[in-house]
């Protein structure tokens, strides 16, 4: 077990090791997530709507 100062000192040698993102990869893969959100979300809308028509279908045969 280590004492907290050197706890404290391996925390920030960790930290400085990190290669942190620059700001235009940061809006890039942001606008990536929300793109790709939008299209997942298109896409089980329409699996929805598939789906709803296709029930409403054979309901309508049978009833």
């Amino acid at each position: 077990m280590t004492n907290p100062l050197q706890f404290i000192q391996q925390v920030r040698a960790e930290v400085s090791k990190v290669t942190w993102p620059t700001r235009r990869e940061v809006f890039l893969t942001t606008g990536m997530v929300f793109v790709l959100a939008a299209l997942t979300a298109l896409f089980f809308s329409l699996v929805d709507l598939g789906i709803r028509s296709g029930l409403a279908a054979v309901l309508g045969l049978f009833g």
